[in-house]
This record gives structure tokens, sequence and C-alpha cells, in this order.
């Protein structure tokens, strides 16, 4: 059966509500603009946790704009810097599924369409409202006849179309879930990388931080293979703001103790400590997950690098205790479960790979011995996968090589990496 995937535009495709945006703009030098943005806020919001209808707040906003065509082009130079970042990096999805991919929005199609276009979403499967102007261009209203512009126009327009097949809706707001609350999709995932209204969230079937993580539960190509949000990066200790910030606004999911304890240790794929945290080996040992460390200081005496070697866990720090080391130190472990970077990184050998494009990219980290790239490459030969590029770099006892394939694999082929008999841990990070 086919499916579908209606998508919402506002605070899901992009960042932010793009009507909030144009009022910033149109009423740039208005005199009383702070009070309008509060109030445009508001009825925004009040639509979008389903306190007012729709149309209500819909006309209250329109009439408060003063917006014109001329604001409308500052407006979609700004949407286009803020498509969220997990539609961004899954372009590829959208173009290839450009025939069930539909944006659905109570927004206006004046601004959503170009900004959405060169994604691949064709013309004929961009649903929202339409502006109407007086002869010198000044917004003075929309379409009432449009379905979109009503309270519950999603479910009004969706009961038109007819589509056959599985739909599966994702959006931010209470007008997305009245199309499961009719019945008329299969599954609604509330969309929560830019906003999370509780009031919505805690009706959906599902919550997607990410595009990913719904590409990853539906079983769907993505850019990445294991959606950021699920891996677990602990904070310990007096860290600075700015390193949970960087952290959690790269889309990891973050939690915060004064001390490191042993039930905490088990699901962790990052650490990051403060600097005169001590992690002992048993602890250390637990952590099974665990990827990285970074230790705001200088971890000598703290960590047991041996056995982080013998784990495959990279760690990063900074063993002259900068001042900048709360953002050096997070960016070099999102740089390393982002693209396998370990410049600078404490045990690992210091590689920094190029990015990657429509490939697929595999970390065997191993015993440093001879021979074992030919065991790697033997693996990928009888698999028929053709190598891209290829990275080998050696530390110590350490091996880290990587592969940029350019074809899909399968279990077997992983199973078989992970066979070889020095490897400590593989990765597929995309």
């Amino acid at each position: 059966m086919k499916n579908y995937y209606i998508i919402d535009f506002d605070s899901t495709f992009t960042q932010v509500e793009a009507l909030d945006e144009l009022a910033r703009i149109s009423l740039e030098h208005h005199p009383a603009r702070e009070s309008i943005y509060t109030e445009i806020e508001r009825l925004t919001n009040a639509a979008m946790e389903g306190k007012i209808s729709f149309r209500e707040s819909l006309a209250g906003r329109v009439k408060l704009l003063e917006a014109n065509k001329s604001h409308l082009e500052k407006l979609i130079s700004i949407l286009k810097k803020k498509v969220s970042s997990s539609f961004s990096r899954n372009r590829v999805f959208l173009r290839e599924h450009s025939d069930d991919v539909l944006i659905v929005s109570g927004g206006f199609k004046e601004f959503i369409t170009p900004v959405v276009r060169p994604y691949g979403i064709k013309t004929e499967n961009i649903y929202a409202n339409t502006f109407v102007f007086d002869d010198e261009g000044n917004i003075i209203g929309y379409d009432e006849n449009n379905p979109l512009s009503d309270e519950g126009g999603k479910v009004k327009l969706l009961k038109t179309m007819k589509l056959d097949g599985t739909i599966h809706g994702i959006g931010d707001g209470y007008s997305d879930f009245q199309l499961k609350e009719s019945g008329l999709i299969e599954k609604f995932y509330a969309f929560t990388e830019n906003i999370e209204r509780k009031s919505v969230s805690e009706k959906a079937d599902h919550i997607t931080p990410s595009l990913d993580e719904f590409l990853y539960v539906n079983h769907l190509p993505r850019a990445i293979s294991y959606p950021k949000n699920r891996i677990l990066c602990l904070i310990v200790g007096d860290v600075p703001e700015i390193a949970t910030h960087l952290l959690r606004r790269d889309g990891f999911s973050i939690r915060q103790k004064e001390t490191l304890e042993a039930k905490y240790v088990k699901d962790i794929g990052m650490l990051l400590l403060a600097n005169g945290t001590f992690i002992t080996d048993e602890q250390l040992s637990q952590a099974e997950k665990l990827k990285t460390i970074g230790y705001l200081g200088n971890s000598k005496g703290y960590i047991n690098r041996e056995l982080c070697n013998e784990m495959g866990i990279v760690l990063f720090d900074d063993k002259k205790n900068k001042k900048r080391n709360g953002e050096f130190i997070p960016k070099r472990m999102a740089d390393f479960i982002n693209k396998g970077d370990t410049v600078m990184s404490r045990n690992f050998p210091n590689m920094q790979l190029p990015r990657m494009h429509q490939a697929h990219r595999l970390i065997h980290i191993h015993k440093n011995v001879p021979g074992i790239m030919a065991q790697i490459n033997h693996v990928f030969a009888q698999h028929h996968i053709n190598i891209v590029a290829q990275f080998l770099m050696t530390k110590g006892n350490i091996g880290y090589a990587i592969t940029d394939i350019s074809k899909g694999y399968d279990d077997l082929l992983l199973k078989e990496l992970r066979q070889i008999t020095t490897t400590i841990k593989l990765r597929i990070l995309y």
C-alpha cells in the first residue's frame, strides 16, 4: 500500500512561525511593535495548543501584520536559512519521495512554495492558504473559501483529497493532531525539534524530536543511521552552560547530574565531565554504549586511557585547561559522532574526514595488528561493495579505519566486519 507523508510547515519544516517572522519585518519601525509582536505570538500559540479556533487566530494575525509583497521577499530569504536541521540533511529522502510528501499548512503559499521547492517538494503537493492583496501590493486579507483558513481545515482538506494509502502526519500543532483524531491518518508524529507543545505531544502516537527519528522508526532511508536524539549525553559536575547548549542544539539527548553514579552509566553514548571528576574502571567497563568522553581539563589520573582504548572510546580533554574548553571539547565530541573526526583526541589517531555525499560511512575500531585492512576489504569484496574512499590511521595499540561505500549494505556485512578477530567496535555513521 502506498505511503503518504503529510508535513506541517511552521515550526516543523522550518524552525520558526513564518507569520511571527513576517511581523518582525513589516512592523520593524512601528512604535508599538513589541506589544503587537507579543499579541501575534499569543494568537499563534493559542491556536497551536487548541485554545482558540484557527480562523480566529489567523484573522487576528493577518490584521496586525501591516505587510506587503516587498516584506514577503525578505521573509522568504530568512525562512530559507531557517529550515529545520533534520529536514536539511534529509533532502535526498524528500526528493526521492516527491510523489508521497505533501506540505499541508495553515500558512501561505506565497512564502511556503519558494522555501520547500528546492527540497524536491512538488508545487501540486503544497496545500496552504493564499493572501489577498490590494492594488499596491498590501496584504489586506486571505482567501476565506480555502478550507485551510478555517477551524479543522486540514481535516476538511484531507477529506476532499481521498488519498488511497497509509497516511502519516508530522507536525507540532493542534491542527496536525486533529488529523489523527479524525481517523484520516494512520499515525500522528509530534515534531519537537523546534518547539514542544505538551498539549499536543501528550496525544501523539510518537514524539519525534527530528525527521531522522521519524525515518528511523519507519525504516525509511535517512541521512544518518541512528537519530542523535537517541544518543544520551550525560553531563557531570560544574560544566559551563555553553557546553550543554552546544550539545543540546546539535540534537543529542541531555541528562545532567552533580556526580557520576553507576546507575546512569549503562545507557550513555556520550559523557562530558567537569574538571576533577573521576570515573572508576568498574563504571567505565559498564558503559557498553559509550562512544566518546569529553573531559574539561587534564584527564590523566581521572580516566583509564588504556581501558578507553580496549573499549573503543574516543577521549577528548584539555591538559592545559584553557578557558574556552567548554566550547572546544563538546564540539570535538559532536564532530566525532557526526563525521567520525578524532582530531586532537587524547588516545586515538588524529583524523579529520571529508564530508560525505550520497554514501555510507562505516567506522572500524580495531587492535593495531598487521593485515587488518586486507581482512576488512575482503569482507567488502565478498559482498560486492564499491569503496568510494578509505582512510586508516594508527596510534599505539589502536587502529582506526573509515570506509565510505556507495551502495546499501545488509546485516550480514556488518556481522562479518564485527567478527574480524581484532575488532573492538564497529560504528555505522550513515
